[in-house]
């Protein structure tokens, strides 16, 4: 491996005789028009009707109600299962924290422009880590984190992948120094707090770590010895080990066996016949080509084409011309992609939002080695004077950039193209009325907790009341991995809970996705059938009940 560094020629992309002050200050540019521009998307959707306060996901309603619940003192993993570690609660408590003030939907809505700014803020992280290599490479980076676009839809409500997303950028920057991993102790081991913190996020983050990990261990001018670079990677190491252990050991402690159900039962444990999604799809969303609307497998096998050609055979290309292998920035970013993918390839279980994790690398992994072999075929005897190529390539660039911002858009203006649900005339008017029917302070149960944190009736005033934010969560950690549909509601353990949950609910409100969530046993089925009656019903076939009067 080399710690070769290519810097932009003379001319670089810039054009012939544009000197360092306006390569920095073009750079500059690129950056801060790449921030502005996916501050634009993303507001573009959070404030579509329905986004800011309404519900258009299952998962935000555990990640912030695991920080509601916190704050009232009942703990995750002790008390509830909460199927993620616990990065995402500690992040969220400033939003559940204004909920006493403001109300909780407007907690979520705060939580919402957090997770939304941290996505931003990837943007400009990118652009801090790549800018040394000049124009084309920051134009291209952070061009594609900004209009990529799983990046921008997991942004529009509380998930974990922005978040997870804005520490290992962290860390990255914290740990590269240009092109090499940074010879200062202080920047490994604060750059490994970062990516430790974002393994407390979402455990993804190992992929990253593994990388640097790697290069750290690797030989380089900065460590030709055994022990320096075994030093260097123990340092590293030892603040991966502490930002992920503060935040976690505290929670793991009080409940190791709770912690153990949510986290590994519950996520990664074997499940009963589980479907499949397939490979086609899979490729179709981390590409980054679904909007873009063509017949068959072609999107697909275009930009899987494109993406191996410049990020494998420009850096082979670059190595012919010059034999200086690439940079360990650019490997790191080679290697956490191929990681990255690997993982999303290998279990059955894959959601539109797991791509925003791979958006970062991927941008890297494109723009790198196409900016240094832009450089070194600028800088040969044929194309060294042809200023107009040094204009046209960062020009060229950045139109087909704009092009897949204007294709997002459109996928998602366009009715029922959109990645996620939206909020129906129906459901927004459930919401209010819900809000006129069950008084503040009722014990109220759901399938879907983001449905309770918008409607404001998701703390309760009743003991006994259940502390559930996540009910397939809850099936799947304490049955072995089963779900209702597989029978999770034959589990002792799981029966007993739900008993529990409906017998002090004072209202039930049951989406139309109910039964991919509630174990329906007879028992069960029979009990609620008994005590509950209907007084509301939308447009989707969602109902609210409210406990029949005892006879």
């Amino acid at each position: 491996m080399s710690d070769t560094v290519v810097t932009p020629t003379s001319g670089g992309t810039l054009g012939a005789g544009a000197g360092a002050h306006a390569q920095r200050a073009a750079t500059r540019a690129v950056i801060i028009g790449a921030v502005v521009l996916a501050l634009a998307l993303r507001v573009f959707l959070l404030t579509r009707p329905g986004q800011l306060l309404g519900v258009t996901e299952y998962d935000d309603g555990p990640y912030f109600g695991s920080a509601l619940r916190l704050l009232q003192g009942i703990m995750p993993y002790r008390d509830f299962v909460f199927v993620q570690p616990p990065g995402i609660t500690l992040l969220m408590v400033p939003a559940a924290l204004l909920a006493k003030l403001t109300g909780t939907a407007w907690g979520m809505a705060t939580g919402r422009i957090l997770t939304m700014l941290a996505s931003v803020a990837a943007v400009a992280l990118v652009g801090l880590l790549v800018r040394h290599r000049g124009v084309l490479a920051t134009l291209i980076a952070c061009g594609i984190v900004a209009t990529y676009p799983a990046s921008v839809t997991a942004s529009h409500t509380v998930l974990v992948e922005p978040w997870l997303v804005l520490f290992c950028l962290i860390g990255a920057v914290a740990v590269f120094d240009g092109d090499r991993l940074a010879a200062s102790r202080m920047r490994l081991a604060w750059g490994g707090v970062a990516f430790g913190f974002g393994g407390a996020v979402e455990a993804w983050a190992i992929m990253p770590v593994l990388a640097v990990t790697a290069l750290a261990l690797a030989t380089s001018a900065a460590a030709p010895g055994l022990w320096p670079r075994v030093r260097r990677a123990a340092v590293y190491a030892g603040g991966v080990a502490a930002g992920f252990l503060a935040p976690v050991l505290p929670f793991a402690a009080l409940s190791p066996h709770g912690f153990y159900q949510s986290l590994i039962v519950a996520q990664v444990g074997p499940r009963a016949q589980p479907q499949r999604v397939g490979l086609w799809n899979r490729f179709h969303s981390l590409l980054g080509v679904t909007g873009v609307h063509l017949q068959g497998t072609a999107p697909v096998l275009l930009a899987a084409i494109a993406v191996v050609v410049l990020a494998i055979g420009a850096p082979v290309l670059v190595w012919a011309l010059t034999r200086r292998l690439p940079p360990q920035l650019e490997t790191f970013a080679l290697a956490t992609t191929i990681l990255v993918t690997a993982m999303f390839l290998w279990p059955d279980q894959y959601h539109y939002h797991f791509a925003a994790f791979l958006a970062p690398f991927l941008a890297l992994a494109v723009a790198l080695p196409t900016a240094r072999l832009a450089d070194v075929l600028l800088a040969t005897r044929a194309l060294r004077h042809e200023t107009w190529l040094h204009w046209f390539i960062p020009g060229l660039a950045g139109l087909v950039i704009a092009g897949f911002a204007v294709l997002g858009l459109n996928a998602e203006t366009n009715p029922g193209a959109g990645i996620y649900a939206q909020m129906t005339p129906g459901a927004t008017a459930a919401v209010q009325q819900i809000q006129r029917l069950v008084p503040p302070g009722a014990c109220m149960l759901t399938d879907q907790e983001s449905w309770l944190i918008i409607t404001n009736r998701f703390s309760s005033d009743v003991p006994g009341c259940s502390p559930m934010v996540d009910t397939l969560g809850t099936d799947l950690a304490l049955s072995g991995g089963l779900r209702p549909g597989t029978g999770a509601g034959n589990d002792p353990e799981v029966a007993a809970v739900w008993r529990s949950a409906f017998s002090h609910a004072q209202f039930v409100w049951l989406t139309y996705q109910n039964a991919k969530r509630v174990p329906w046993t007879p028992s069960i089925h029979a009990y609620f059938s008994k005590s509950f009656v209907i007084i509301l019903r939308d447009g989707r076939g969602d109902i609210l009940y409210r406990r029949a009067a005892a006879r």
